[in-house]
């Protein structure tokens, strides 16, 4: 089963204009996306920590839930959950065994992707649960997006900068406007602060076809936030009132962000307000793995899964607010179609040194490429290089543990979801 997914591998990361595929495939299973109304999630970043801020909130208030997310971090498994668990191996086997003849049929002349499979697994184990709600988050884009085949009554819009350029477009209108294809007529959309461009488009869209828009800073957003143990102390606005000492055990600014956008959603959904310690209790077990998580002390090592130049202004912004790191060592290894420049000029100034390395993925940068490109922004003296991954973790916690600073001294690992997910496995083993 697992063999037969990853053969459609190469296709998840391309976006082909056309939903026929996943239409067919949903049609023949009997349509189990309209057994439940959703919640859609698109933007730039912040995606998956916000669907899993409004899982855990939508729980709290009694609802069963079943979210989809990508891409995962160490199993394919996480991408589908019922109640906030991933459905076990057997279960996720027996839901594309249950599917695949019907894919065998749709794959005729043109194969489905990787995701679109993923996507109609999704659907029908949400169906078969059977859940209440389900909470869904674009693949790439929104428009042509396979999740797009619902018209989700709330559409959540995170803040959206330059990313697969030039798949959804060269400027921030044109990437706002595929993502704004998730907003229907009639939704609610809960709009992140956006940079005007984008800010602009999604506002006529929403206009346009009668959507009622709720903005950042205006009918919602982040009222007070105050730097807690293992995580952040949150006043937040909502749609139907204030939420006072909510505490979000995540670090930095981007996901108290993301946890107003999450009430936002969850108001929007219900229609109403929610009883103070269903929100408290809601964010109190966030998580969210691969997002400035600490995988192990002494040295600190964080791993990070920013993977475009927004993210990573996010992380060390983060990092800044929540560690007080004076020796930081960054392992970093980046996919090639990302702007892994950018990247590491935003990183430059938060670490003492950086490790080069490579991820597994067929899509990786060339370790050589991205010493080239750390020894313009960072200098000879301040790059070191590791083919493997495994030996970039061993050199940047040496460099650390020489540092000899008792608490001061950490290492992040970033630069692509890939590298967050295989370091997170590596370590957890050792």
């Amino acid at each position: 089963m697992m063999a037969a997914l990853a053969n459609r591998f190469p296709s998840e990361d391309s976006m082909q204009p056309d939903l026929d595929r996943i239409r067919r495939l949903l049609d023949m299973l009997g349509s189990p996306q309209r057994s439940y109304p959703s919640i859609h999630l698109t933007g730039t970043n912040g995606k998956t920590s916000t669907a899993r801020m409004v899982d855990g909130l939508l729980r709290a208030t009694g609802l069963r839930t079943g979210r989809f997310t990508s891409p995962h971090l160490e199993t394919p498994t996480e991408r589908i959950t019922l109640d906030g668990v991933p459905l076990t191996e057997d279960r996720f086997g027996e839901v594309y065994d249950e599917i695949s003849p019907y894919v065998e049929l749709v794959d005729d002349p043109v194969r489905m992707t990787f995701f679109e499979v993923l996507t109609g697994m999704a659907f029908a184990a949400f169906a078969d649960a059977p859940v209440d709600v389900a909470v869904l988050e674009v693949g790439l884009g929104g428009l042509w997006d396979a999740t797009n085949v619902v018209e989700a009554p709330v559409a959540v819009v995170l803040p959206i900068g330059l990313d697969h350029v030039p798949l959804l477009g060269t400027t921030l209108a044109e990437i706002a406007a595929e993502k704004a294809g998730i907003i229907h007529p009639g939704s609610t959309v809960v709009l992140a602060a956006q940079p005007p461009e984008a800010a602009e488009v999604l506002l006529r869209h929403a206009a346009s076809v009668g959507a009622t828009v709720a903005r950042e800073g205006l009918e919602f957003g982040v009222v007070d936030r105050r730097t807690a143990v293992g995580g952040q102390l949150l006043s937040l606005q909502g749609l139907h009132g204030r939420y006072d000492d909510v505490f979000l055990p995540l670090h930095g600014g981007y996901q108290a962000g993301n946890a107003a956008a999450a009430l936002a959603a969850v108001e929007a959904f219900l229609g109403r307000g929610l009883d103070d310690e269903v929100v408290r209790e809601g964010f109190a077990t966030a998580s969210s793995p691969g997002r400035l998580e600490v995988v192990r002390s002494s040295p600190t090592v964080v791993v990070d899964a920013a993977h475009n130049p927004a993210g990573m202004t996010a992380t060390v912004a983060a990092l800044a607010d929540a560690f007080s790191f004076t020796t930081l060592v960054a392992v970093v290894a980046c996919l090639a179609d990302k702007d892994a420049r950018s990247m590491l000029e935003v990183l430059e100034p938060a670490v003492t040194s950086v490790v080069v390395t490579e991820n597994s993925s067929p899509r990786h940068l060339p370790v050589e490429v991205l010493r080239e490109l750390a020894e313009e922004v960072f200098g000879e003296e301040r790059v070191a290089v590791e083919d493997r991954l495994d030996d970039a973790l061993d050199a940047a916690i040496a460099l650390a543990d020489e540092a000899g600073e008792y608490g001061g001294a950490g290492v992040l690992v970033t630069g692509s979801v890939v590298t967050a997910g295989e370091a997170r496995t590596l370590l957890k083993t050792r």
